[in-house]
Parts: C-alpha cells; sequence; structure tokens
C-alpha cells in the first residue's frame, strides 16, 4: 500500500513539475499589452510602437500599444502595477512617468521595488529653444539677457514637475536667471505658442522638434548631454558654454510587475534585444533623434541602475524646487 502511494506521489509530482515547465516556456501564449502611460502620438509612444512591432516576430504573439495617459503618466504605470505578474501587461515609461512622477505623486507603490525591469530603449537629448526672433542669438547671450530681465521671459511645460518643467528649472538654478513657467496640455500647443511667438522659451524632446528646428521655425541654443546630440550637430551643449554638468538625458525604458517570472522576464528581455538589434528598428529610431541604448544597458540591470541614479538625483532637486501638485 505503501509502495502504490509512493508511486502515486511521485508521478503526480512529475506530473505538475512537467505542467509546470510547459507553462513557463509556453510564453507567450496570447498577446502581450504595452501600457503607453501618455497621449497617442508623443514620442513615447513612437518608440513603444517602433520596439513593441519587431518584437512580435520574437514572442511569437502581437504586442498591442493601449495608451492610459494622465496624472504624469501614474495612471498607466498604476494600472500595470495591479495587472498579474505574468508578463502579459507590461509598461514603457520614461522621465516623466518613472522619476519625476516618483517625488510629485503619491502612490501606492515604490518605483523601483514594486516593478521588475526589462531593458532600456532608446535616449534622446532635451534641449533649450526659442522663438525665433528671441533678441539673444547664442546661449550666453541668452543667460545674459534672462539674469538682466529676471520673470520676464515665459517658458512653456506640459504641466508641473514634467521633464520639460523640471529641465527649465535645472538650467534656470545653473545659470542664476529665472522666468515665468508656462503650464500647457501638451507638447503640441506648447510648441505651436513657440512656433507663433506666443512664448519665449521651451526645454522639449528634441526629436519631435527637429523638423521645425531644420526648417528654421525657432532656435536652439543647447542641448543638455554629454556630447553634442548627432541631429543637429551644430547646436553645443551646456558643458561647451561654460555651465558643466547640466545633463538631462531622456531615456525610454521597459517595466513588468513584480514578482514576474525571471524566465519571462528573459523572454521578454531578448525580445526587446532583437528589436533593438534590427537595422529596420534602428534607422527609424535615428530619424526621430533617438540613439538605441547601448547594450550593456538593454540588461534589466542596466535600466534599474540608469532608473535608480535618476530617482536619487532628481528627488532631491524636485523637492527642493518646492513643486506642488495644482
Amino acid at each position: 500500500m505503501k509502495s502504490r502511494l509512493l508511486c502515486f506521489l511521485v508521478a503526480l509530482g512529475a506530473m505538475l513539475g512537467c505542467a509546470f515547465g510547459v507553462q513557463a516556456q509556453s510564453f507567450p501564449s496570447k498577446p502581450v499589452t504595452l501600457v503607453v502611460p501618455f497621449p497617442a502620438g508623443g514620442i513615447t509612444d513612437i518608440v513603444a510602437r517602433m520596439v513593441g512591432d519587431h518584437m512580435k516576430a520574437s514572442l511569437g504573439q502581437p504586442v498591442i500599444v493601449e495608451n492610459v495617459a494622465g496624472a504624469g503618466g501614474t495612471i498607466g504605470v498604476t494600472r500595470v502595477f495591479r495587472s498579474p505578474a505574468d508578463g502579459y501587461t507590461i509598461v514603457i515609461g520614461q522621465w516623466s512617468s518613472h522619476v519625476g512622477a516618483a517625488a510629485m505623486y503619491p502612490l501606492p507603490f515604490d518605483y523601483l521595488k514594486d516593478f521588475e525591469p526589462i531593458s532600456i530603449l532608446s535616449i534622446g537629448p532635451l534641449w533649450i529653444i526659442a522663438r525665433k526672433d528671441f533678441p539673444a542669438k547664442d546661449t550666453k547671450e541668452l543667460i545674459a539677457w534672462l539674469k538682466a530681465n529676471p520673470n520676464k521671459a515665459t517658458g512653456g511645460t506640459i504641466g508641473i514637475g514634467s521633464a520639460i518643467h523640471m529641465c527649465l528649472i535645472y538650467f534656470a538654478d545653473k545659470t542664476g536667471t529665472t522666468m515665468q513657467y508656462v503650464p500647457y496640455r501638451g507638447a503640441a500647443p506648447m510648441l505651436q505658442d513657440v512656433l507663433a511667438g506666443q512664448i519665449d522659451l521651451s526645454c522639449p524632446e528634441a526629436g519631435q522638434t527637429l523638423s521645425q528646428y531644420r526648417a528654421g521655425n525657432f532656435k536652439a541654443y543647447a542641448v543638455l548631454t554629454e556630447k553634442r546630440w548627432f541631429a543637429a550637430p551644430d547646436v553645443p551643449t551646456m558643458d561647451e558654454i561654460g555651465v558643466p554638468g547640466v545633463h538631462f538625458p531622456f531615456w525610454h525604458g521597459l517595466w513588468a510587475p513584480k514578482g514576474t517570472p525571471k524566465d519571462v522576464i528573459a523572454k521578454l528581455n531578448a525580445a526587446v534585444v532583437d528589436s533593438l538589434a534590427d537595422p529596420a528598428t534602428r534607422q527609424r529610431l535615428t530619424e526621430f533623434g533617438h540613439e538605441v541604448a547601448p547594450r550593456n544597458m538593454q540588461t534589466p540591470e542596466g535600466l534599474y541602475a540608469t532608473h535608480k541614479a535618476d530617482v536619487e538625483k532628481w528627488g532631491p532637486i524636485i523637492k527642493s524646487a518646492n513643486i506642488k501638485l495644482q
């Protein structure tokens, strides 16, 4: 009797082990939802669709982009936080949703502890721009003008604590200048007012504004990166004009809910790596002024380290700026 029971338990264990193995190996057996916590048409949405479009070739399942915008990206991120930790719901994020929001919003989760990093995707610059008839011809003249005219310039942002807002605050703090911040509901209406001369300055993601710059529709004073931007090599860095260390790289990454199995994370990461190695994907990202993240950053560890460093850098800056949600 004992012998039969032992045999039964051994057989049951083998069957269960086999079943779990098949379940793990079968991921994904249905479409993967990629949540974009911003409206359609913005740079984060564009990057998500570029990378997700090629990921389906590696995963063997469609990657469906779902835009869940609002509250600085936190509504979409919260949606993924509350999703099952099975790899079928993941989120793309960037500075506004995963760094600025962490310091600005009261949330039921910790960005660094409650999500599984998958990979960094691309890195693009922010740059200081102005209406085309603004009197300063270069960055040094811009700083001098702002110092001579405190709080007279208007700086367009896309909301309290957004990357554009913090970029302008960071620039003003490091240069000893001041301006009035004008919030907009999105980058498109803000840029339209720069082009129309209704506001003076802004600090947008550079890729989406590149065509307007090349057409001569606004001035670009400096990029907030360590080296010049390949898409506009005539625009200097802040280091070059005498204000060192003013860097604000605008990266995108992918996360899954905490507890997602390691083998599932590995499959998602492999699909991202394949996508970023694809010449067509790389070319499309380059056309938007983004560089593919270096291979050593295309790992869960690479994303976590970059994310953690930015949270630790910007948290104190945001708090010291005394920014309040409205």
